[in-house]
């Protein structure tokens, strides 16, 4: 412990080592910790193949051990696959006369045996060089200090694969100024320069990736995922900048994040299928993790028996690769996933399938790989030949002939990270060395951080004909090709190439398909979209999932989150997404409401007129005479009009149309009933003056009572021109009263602009005169019947005052139904014209029949002085008092028609 720390220590004091004690520290435990692989007796292997330069490599040769033991089983693809890759291109790189003249690239090679402790521990290897120990203490046995050989230094690291390894490696190696250029490690962890200022890689990070990813499950139309992230840097940080860009990019919402342990428990990932069911609409999955870890997965949905319910997209662990969806191929169907663009290198493929025992002697772990590939068995002293298992020959063996080989997907990145460090310190060597053969004082030793500052700058097509460079954070350019893996109604099953990403998105969308050979693209959505005319009515805290609530009424959908109203002339369209004019209705001459209201003033206005010219015709006649001929023109006027009014108030509305309904609406009932008072005032007045004395009343002429009943007809018409000054007549358009609850329905209609109680004000005269007329007839019954009108006129008053009675609560009763208009017009023209019959054929068909059918009765009949008028009026009155005293019929007085 105490030669460790004094090894360690002149650390401290080399200038061109950053003073970062705690990372000292941290990897002064890591190396001296119980546990290290070292103090276990472990002894680190590695390559060493012999160069001017030499290069350092970190390989994963092996895969994890279990606990306890440092390394597993030998890996063939990422670990050998790489590894001999590295060799490749230093071989390329030794033979080619134009790069690196008279320079040979010797390197150490080692196994990280994908452990990020164990790579560290490995890693101390490439610093030994760097670090000044004190052996002062130590003498040979002669007293002489001893010769101690000087380590290789190494002037630049490849590596390492995994992005956990390669952030551990990385902050050791910062600390001694070697520059790294990882060929696999993506982490967007590694992009902070200011961390790890002398890392570099030849794969995008996967920040890129992640934005790739974003694209298409935008692409796709998808706004509702899940992801899953194997426990460590690539997976947690990969998953971190897809959560990121897609808040930053907006419409991207996640239902389940999930970590998978480094160490899984048994039912972990049926645990993670029953979460990630939990949203069982996020049918989209972005998984950042590793083989095993996505193999697993697919296993578990699987046994849930949830084939095809998954859309997964897998970042570049998954890639193109076949290991992780073996015999998972029906649940794998249709995942996309993203693989750094890259090309199969030929000259690799002949340098690998060339080697063999024989002529491979410097790579120390190719008989593993040998064993592993051909499942046999070499003999090595100390190693016990198995029985039952093939002996290897090492000469009939050959690698893609008598085993399966595919080039691992990474090795294109390992010849570039190679030829980047070429690259470099062949600028390096032309400008402190010019013209020098070999490798000059200026570059021994090779400073490392101007070294970095060439590896930046480099900038060439590397093996697959690809620009190869370094942005200012180390980072290479994104460019990657998009696969689907497809099993259904296709000739060859297997990863399709369908598009590619360099800064956007470029994908065929017509060579996508899906489980079941479907070409639509599945969907991965929390809400499906709304219907025509629905509001999205979000839930909160998960943007991307919504309710669908109905613009009701006479809403419509102003954007895609609000309902409005339509503006009050208006009704939405049936689809809701506006609004359409209401439509303008009037009462039709052809509608059921207006023909039976037109009918009935047709025949009015027939008998009306009838009677008028009968009338006329027997102007001189006695029962004309005797009926008072100018009040019964006058009266007559009235029922003309008031059958007249069903035509106004049926006609379409105009400015002159609405002026003549004010005007004859209330006109025609006022003279009807003004002539109906006059008479029965008349009358009342004659027998009331009777029982006083002989004297007659004042006003009871022909003139006089022309006059009062023009009296009382100019209160209505002056009433009518004060409202024609106060407010001019004018048409409106309705659009309350047809609006029903269902828009479809409402309409506007156009109408005066006379309202209710506009109506039965202009009415209202009319009412208090039939009133009046009313009480009159009433107080005039005991009139003997020979005498005058006064017994039809107050039948007349009575029917009418039912009539009008029963027209209320009908006319105000349908005030709030949706045909108000149409249900009140036809009330109000059929009472008017029903109470325009009752007085027409009250008072005057009796005596135009009589006038026509029996003109032997209309005959001159002795004039009746005023005396008879009085005897007939006390007459009347004695009989009145008597009758409460006899029985009916008993006594009889006739009038004395002889005066």
């Amino acid at each position: 412990m105490g030669a460790f720390i004094k090894w360690l220590r002149p650390l401290s004091d080399c200038p061109q080592v950053p003073k970062v004690e705690g990372v000292l520290m941290w990897v002064l435990l890591v190396a001296t910790s119980p546990g290290s692989w070292a103090q276990q007796g472990t002894q680190p292997q590695s390559i060493k193949i012999e160069g001017d330069i030499t290069l350092g490599g970190l390989f994963p040769v092996h895969s994890r051990g279990p606990a306890g033991v440092p390394c597993g089983e030998v890996k063939k693809e990422k670990g050998i696959h790489r590894l001999e890759a590295m060799m490749y291109a230093l071989d390329q790189i030794n033979s080619d006369p134009d790069l690196l003249p008279n320079i040979t690239l010797g390197a150490r090679i080692l196994d990280t045996c994908s452990r990020d402790t164990y790579a560290l521990e490995q890693s101390l290897t490439f610093v030994q060089a760097l670090i000044q120990k004190d052996n002062s203490d130590v003498r040979c046995s002669n007293g002489e200090p001893p010769i101690i050989p000087k380590p290789e230094r190494v002037v630049g690291v490849i590596g390492a694969s995994g992005s956990s390894v390669s952030i551990m490696v990385a902050n050791v190696l910062r600390l001694f100024a070697i520059p790294q250029i990882s060929y696999a490690s993506t982490a967007p962890e590694l992009s902070d320069n200011s961390r790890y200022e002398f890392f570099s890689r030849v794969v995008p990070p996967d920040s890129y990736q992640a934005q790739a990813m974003v694209d298409i499950v935008k692409a796709m139309g998808w706004n509702y995922v899940s992801t899953i992230a194997s426990e460590g840097n690539y997976g947690e940080s990969g998953v971190d900048a897809f959560l990121q860009i897609s808040r930053e990019a907006g419409g991207l919402c996640i239902g389940q994040s999930i970590k998978i342990p480094r160490e899984p428990r048994p039912g972990e990932f049926e645990k993670i299928i029953k979460r990630l069911m939990e949203t069982s609409n996020a049918r989209g999955v972005i998984i950042f993790a590793n083989e095993d870890d996505i193999k697993r997965v697919l296993q578990a949905a699987k046994s849930a028996n949830l084939t095809g319910h998954f859309l997964f997209v897998g970042s570049d662990s998954w890639g193109a690769k076949s290991s992780p969806i073996q015999d998972q191929e029906d649940v794998a169907e249709g995942a996309v996933t993203i693989l750094p663009k890259r090309a199969s290198i030929d000259g690799f493929d002949q340098y690998f399938s060339s080697r063999s025992l024989e002529n491979n002697r410097r790579n120390i772990w190719f008989a593993e790989f040998w064993e592993d590939d051909f499942k046999c068995k070499l003999t090595r002293p100390g190693i016990k030949y198995e029985p039952g298992r093939r002996k290897c020959t090492g000469e009939q063996e050959r690698i893609s002939q008598d085993s399966q080989y595919e080039q691992e997907g990474k090795v294109q990145f390992v010849i570039d990270a190679v030829y980047a460090m070429a690259h470099a310190l062949h600028s390096m060597h032309l400008d402190l060395c010019p013209g020098y053969m070999g490798v000059c004082e200026k570059m021994d030793p090779v400073e490392g951080r101007m070294l970095l500052q060439y590896i930046r700058s480099v900038n060439f097509n590397g093996s697959a004909g690809t620009g190869v460079m370094f942005n200012e954070n180390g980072d290479a350019p994104g460019r990657y090709d998009i696969f689907q893996y497809q099993l259904s109604n296709v000739s060859n099953p297997g990863y399709k190439h369908i598009g590619q990403w360099t800064n956007h998105l470029r994908i065929n969308p017509e060579e996508m398909q899906w489980s079941g050979g479907d070409h639509k693209v599945p969907e991965s959505v929390c809400s499906f979209p709304c219907e025509s005319g629905e509001r999205k009515k979000m839930v909160k805290g998960v943007p991307c999932c919504w309710h669908c609530e109905l613009c009701d009424g006479y809403q419509y959908l102003l954007d895609e989150f609000s309902c409005d109203m339509c503006p009050f002339d208006m009704r939405p369209l049936k689809n809701r997404t506006g609004c359409r004019p209401t439509p303008i209705i009037k009462l039709e001459w052809s509608s059921p409401w207006a023909i039976i209201p037109v009918f009935l003033a047709i025949l009015g206005i027939l008998a009306t007129t009838g009677c008028i010219v009968t009338f006329i015709r027997f102007n001189d006649t006695p029962i004309v005479r005797a009926s008072g001929r100018e009040l019964s023109y006058v009266l007559l006027t009235g029922i003309f009009l008031i059958y007249l009014i069903t035509f106004l108030m049926i006609a379409e509305p105009s400015i002159a149309v609405c002026a003549f309904r004010r005007l004859l609406l209330g006109l025609g009932m006022c003279i009807s009933y003004s002539a109906m008072l006059t008479k029965t005032n008349r009358i009342y007045r004659i027998f009331e003056q009777g029982k006083k004395s002989v004297t007659p009343p004042k006003f009871i002429s022909p003139t006089s009572q022309l006059i009062i009943t023009f009296i009382l007809i100019s209160v209505q018409v002056l009433g009518v021109f004060i409202w024609f000054g106060v407010m001019p007549p004018h048409t409106i358009i309705d659009y309350e009263e047809q609006k029903p609850p269902n828009p479809e329905f409402a309409r506007g209609v156009l109408k005066c602009d006379m309202s209710d109680l506009s109506l039965i004000l202009c009415l209202s005269y009319s009412i208090v005169l039939m009133i009046t007329c009313t009480v009159y007839a009433i107080k005039s019954r005991g009139v003997p019947e020979t005498f005058n009108e006064a017994k039809p006129i107050g039948f007349t008053m009575y029917t009418t005052c039912i009539v009008w009675l029963a027209f209320v609560p009908i006319f105000f009763g349908t005030a709030q139904s949706t045909e108000k208009m149409f249900i009140q017009t036809t009330t109000l023209t059929v009472s008017m014209s029903l109470s325009a019959t009752v007085s027409l054929g009250m008072l005057y068909i009796p005596k135009v029949y009589v006038i026509i059918f029996h003109p032997e009765q209309n005959v001159q009949k002795r004039k009746r002085s005023f005396k008879a008028v009085v005897q007939a009026a006390t007459v009347s009155t004695h009989l009145s008092q008597k009758s409460n005293d006899k029985q009916n019929g008993e006594s009889k007085i006739e009038p004395d028609r002889s005066q």
